[in-house]
């Protein structure tokens, strides 16, 4: 008798649970530890890449959230969608040979959301502004997931225009994520990803692991989140960013993006769509791909306590740390960095004062950065590690360890005496400087600057020097072979306080400890 009331118990619970979309016997089945699994094409998605399937996959979300968390199965097929909303307690797993495709119909997109710091004042550009205007968004989410193998295809997102601002009511983000915590996003792809692949702003506990992004801009922009850990990603950018760091204004408030870690990860800027089909070219259309690592530009809060380690650069820009409106860049490790193909500077440091965002704001702080264990070849493009202040407002406390770098070479006499452009108030792009007067390094307004165990040399014959310093206090190289051309010098020394050079190749051991107005070794 009591077998046969436990088989009834069990089969209603069974109708139960495949009148709410659940499978039988789901029970805690779900990822992450969440509750069920909701197939959406229960709901009334077909999966055919023709039918609109944005309110199937919209309520089996839904549904999840209701029943106090599952996921929301996405099987192979190909889903044609305008925006997904996400909610908490829910994870949307996209199965093996499932793709979910960017609808080309603008209507099929929530309408961008009000944004006074953005709308009425411009803090930011209007990407950074709205976030309901995307394929996939959340916003005042907690424990939320998006997990593979499957697939995230781009279609019908616009990638912005020329002024930044695109027309209302199109789609432009892949995912977009605001004001979240214990967000997950793991394993899957995305192909074409709009302006972002990925922005995620203001989230707390953010993991971002195994993904493959080949896009026609940004890859991941993860702009004033705290707890962050990106690895074992692949994301190759040629128009523009792979993994950036930002702090804008976009949520009304100073906020820093802090702890985070990127580690053992690939950024490129092969043409779009060659990663992912191996084949990763490099087209004359293109001449100078980005697809780098960078901090900035939007700058308003701050960037604290980051480390990044185990990562690659191939046909791309070469790292880039920026700060340019009010914010403080401190508290950086980077290590064990291997750079290939890179076009223009291969480390570039930028205090500036574009300013963007509240009045008054004074210019940002730039100090407390070590980079080590780097080693970068075929660097084109006539500039070498960048390190950029400004007047009263040094890059402070920069340490440069264990670093290889082979240049293109090729250098003028002429582009020696070349003046490099303050440009304190431009957007700061390396490729705007121009050719610097110095083949490996230039530094003008820094403060602290260690330099030991660097190797910089040129594939072919360079006739500038091999370091410029302008405006610099306190430098230290040590063990530095930056061996100039025949009729060059290694160091240019223009109003450097506190210089010395020990065991440097072909410079007799220096100590300057008085101001040096120009002086060359």
């Amino acid at each position: 008798m009591r077998h046969w009331t436990f088989r009834v118990v069990l089969l209603e619970a069974r109708i139960i649970l495949a009148a709410a979309g659940l499978s039988a016997g789901a029970g805690l089945n779900g990822a992450e530890g969440q509750h069920g699994s909701f197939d959406v094409t229960s709901f009334g998605a077909k999966g055919d890449g023709f039918a609109d399937d944005t309110a199937a996959i919209n309520e089996a979300i839904k549904a999840a959230n209701d029943s106090g968390g599952g996921t929301v199965e996405v099987c192979a097929g190909t889903y044609l969608s305008g925006s997904i909303h996400l909610r908490s307690y829910v994870t949307l797993h996209l199965g093996p040979g499932a793709t979910v495709v960017a609808s080309s119909n603008a209507q099929a997109y929530d309408a961008p959301e009000e944004n006074e710091w953005g709308d009425a004042f411009g803090y930011q550009d209007a990407g950074h502004s709205h976030w309901h205007d995307s394929l996939v968004w959340g916003e005042d989410l907690t424990d939320v997931s998006i997990t593979g193998p499957g697939r995230i295809l781009g279609k019908g997102l616009s990638r912005g225009h020329t002024s930044d601002n695109p027309p209302q009511k199109v789609g432009n983000k892949a995912i977009a994520l605001k004001n979240c915590r214990n967000v997950v996003l793991r394993d899957f792809t995305i192909e074409h990803g709009g302006w972002f692949g990925i922005l995620a702003t203001g989230v707390d506990n953010l993991t971002i692991d195994g993904l493959r992004i080949d896009t026609n801009r940004d890859g991941m922009d993860i702009d004033c989140c705290r707890n962050v850990k990106v690895s074992n990603c692949s994301v190759n950018s040629p128009w523009d960013d792979g993994i950036c760091l930002k702090s804008s204004f976009g949520l009304g408030q100073f906020r820093a993006t802090e702890n985070v870690t990127i580690s053992d990860c690939l950024v490129s800027g092969y043409d779009e769509g060659t990663l992912l089909d191996g084949t990763r070219r490099h087209s004359a259309d293109n001449p100078a791909p980005t697809g780098r690592i960078k901090f900035g530009t939007e700058s308003n809060g701050g960037f604290k306590a980051i480390a990044i380690t185990n990562c690659l650069f191939e046909c791309s820009r070469g790292l880039a740390l920026e700060t340019v409106d009010g914010a403080q860049l401190e508290d950086v490790t980077i290590s064990n960095l291997v750079m290939r193909r890179i076009f223009g500077a291969p480390i570039f440091l930028r205090l500036g004062a574009r300013m963007r965002g509240p009045a008054k704001t004074p210019p940002g702080i730039f100090k407390g950065l070590s980079i080590s264990n780097v080693l970068a070849e075929d660097v084109g493009d006539g500039q070498g590690i960048l390190i950029l202040g400004l007047e009263n407002h040094p890059v402070e406390r920069v340490a440069l360890d264990n670093i290889h770098i082979e240049f293109a070479g090729g250098g003028t006499v002429a582009e020696a005496g070349r003046d490099v452009p303050e440009m304190e108030r431009d957007y700061p792009e390396p490729g705007s400087f121009g050719v610097t007067p110095s083949w490996g390094l230039y530094a003008r307004h820094a403060k602290d600057l260690v330099v030991s165990r660097v190797e910089l040399r040129t594939k072919t014959e360079d006739l500038r020097p091999s370091v410029v310093l302008e405006d610099v206090a306190g430098v230290e190289f040590e063990h530095v072979k930056a061996a100039p051309a025949p009729t060059a010098k290694t160091f240019v020394l223009k109003n450097v306080a506190g210089f010395s050079a020990q065991s440097c190749q072909g410079v007799p051991d220096t100590q300057r400890v008085n101001a040096v107005e120009n002086e060359r070794l």
